[in-house]
């Protein structure tokens, strides 16, 4: 069980550069299966998510490999493919839900064991099916796993989807470049990560527009070749340096990300009372005062406030003046890290079902024992560890590796006293 050692209240002065965005390579690594020809993505940080991505790549009979921060990809005959997800991989990461439409179309057939991942809540993939089935898929769903068919290629189709889902707008773009004729999203989400998955498919062959607005559409049946492609930079781990700033004071600049990629939250930051000097592809948070709360944020689908960083925000609310209140109205359980901004000495309440937390900020923090619930929820625990006075140790830290390569490192290049 990782356990990082935190002593807070030392403020941070540095420069960092995020990675690649783990919410696009993951799915981007599952469309390189669609490809014809080697694909390599670079900056590609070191995730026990992108290892899971690339061991179940092999699993299904694919190349992949690492080298440095690129990992290549390389394509194989369809009948050296199998459609059937390893359980292990399956069950590790919720993304393995991206190989539901690669497969389908390589080999006709795919079985997915149920996804798993954080722990957020009921998170279905019905949206996902839906639009499958309307490019003729077959869908048979049991009480452990997922089975579609194809019988011929696919097909295209005018489908809208009921939410803006981020992993369903990813699914149905990837199937709809193999489908034969037309297909029209409608709906669709307009994330970053939406708009590289696009650009990718662009670079090997496919033609895509609309990407990044609610309505896209793809011209299918086009063979893909290869690319080599430098993903979009990773805006939650951006949007956590920039929190880290905001906790333990000081000044924190950030480059090689465009602030727009952020400017929810860093608007958040501006009305806490942090000052943001911004600049094409770079941006800076100095935080000198005690912050001011009084804040209502809700989440929301692209350009709203990005749900991964509720919890960032809380940590950031913990010793703001004032009472804020935050919803997501994503997950039923993003907040269960307020059980250890409880054990930091925070004034917290959750609510409604658990998608709600009310915010209502104490002068100091004191150090603590703490249990990272999820990811974001324990890079959350971090960051406000590292304002609050005396020792903390946070327990079950290997979930923040999934979404950071090294955070304790990052944070301590920033002279926090972390490991």
């Amino acid at each position: 069980m990782q356990t990082i050692h935190i002593t807070g209240g030392r403020p941070l002065s540095g420069t960092l550069r995020p990675a690649c965005a783990k919410n696009s390579v993951l799915p981007l690594l599952a469309a390189s299966l669609l490809c014809r020809a080697p694909c390599a993505f670079t900056h590609v940080p070191r995730l026990s998510d992108v290892d899971t991505s690339l061991a179940l790549l092999r699993a299904v009979g694919a190349g992949a490999m690492r080298q440095g921060t690129t990992v290549t990809t390389w394509p194989v005959p369809d009948c050296t493919l199998t459609g059937a997800v390893p359980p292990a991989q399956a069950g590790a990461m919720r993304s393995s839900v991206f190989y539901l439409a690669p497969l389908l179309c390589r080999c006709g057939t795919v079985r997915l064991p149920l996804p798993g991942g954080c722990r957020l809540g009921p998170r279905p993939v019905d949206i996902h099916l839906a639009g499958l089935t309307a490019m003729g898929a077959q869908v048979e769903l049991s009480a452990d796993a997922i089975r579609i068919t194809r019988n011929g290629w696919l097909h295209g189709t005018d489908f809208t989807l009921r939410l803006p889902s981020v992993g369903a707008t990813l699914t149905l773009l990837m199937a709809a470049t193999q489908a034969a004729g037309d297909t029209v999203l409608r709906g669709a989400a307009c994330e970053p990560e939406i708009v590289d998955m696009a650009r990718f498919l662009q670079a090997c062959g496919a033609s895509v527009t609309g990407a990044g607005t609610p309505v896209i559409t793809v011209r299918g049946g086009r063979e893909l070749s290869g690319a080599v492609f430098a993903p979009v930079p990773d805006r939650i781990a951006a949007a956590t340096y920039a929190a880290a700033a905001a906790c333990a004071g000081g000044a924190v600049t950030v480059e090689h990300c465009p602030p727009a990629l952020l400017d929810s939250f860093l608007v958040f930051l501006e009305r806490s009372g942090c000052d943001i000097q911004r600049g094409r592809t770079r941006f800076t948070v100095t935080r000198q005062r005690r912050l001011q709360g009084g804040q209502e944020l809700v989440t929301g689908g692209w350009p709203a406030f990005a749900t991964d960083t509720a919890p960032l925000a809380a940590a950031v609310l913990l010793t703001a003046a004032g009472e804020s209140t935050i919803r997501d109205t994503l997950f039923q359980s993003r907040f269960a890290c307020a059980e250890g901004f409880a054990a930091l000495g925070a004034d917290t309440a959750v609510g409604e079902g658990g998608r709600c937390l009310t915010v209502r900020g104490v002068e100091t923090l004191h150090g603590a024992r703490l249990h990272a619930p999820d990811l974001r929820g324990g890079a959350a625990l971090l960051l406000a560890a590292l304002c609050a006075g005396g020792e903390s140790l946070l327990y079950d830290a290997g979930h923040i590796s999934r979404g950071y390569e090294d955070l304790p490192g990052d944070l301590h290049t920033l002279g926090a006293l972390c490991r």
